[in-house]
């Protein structure tokens, strides 16, 4: 399995619209398509960094996912414009992570 640890900084006041839009229609997209959200996170002391984490069952099905996630309509037309008002897209890092064999989310 590949975990991605994904971090993104949002732009000033953008916190709560973000987590709403994450929940109400990213996540249940990517969902729809076979992503498993493993979960999605605040910072406690830092009102502009959101953080979540996918998990793939191998790069095969990640490069997939990731073409028809990406590359679609809806992801164009709908959701990347939206998005691009709420993150500063230069400054997400993405972690690609392997669980250890004592891991509980494995």
């Amino acid at each position: 399995m590949i975990f991605e640890l994904r971090q993104y900084r949002l732009k000033p006041g953008q916190r709560e619209r973000w987590v709403k839009w994450m929940e109400e229609k990213i996540i249940p997209y990517q969902v729809a398509l076979g992503v498993v959200v493993v979960g999605s996170f605040i910072a406690e002391e830092d009102p502009d960094l959101y953080v979540w984490i996918r998990r793939f069952d191998s790069e095969q099905e990640r490069a997939r996912l990731y073409a028809e996630m990406y590359e679609s309509p809806t992801w164009l037309n709908e959701i990347k414009p939206v998005n691009d008002g709420m993150i500063i897209r230069e400054k997400i890092q993405v972690t690609r992570l392997l669980a250890t064999p004592k891991s509980v989310i494995r």
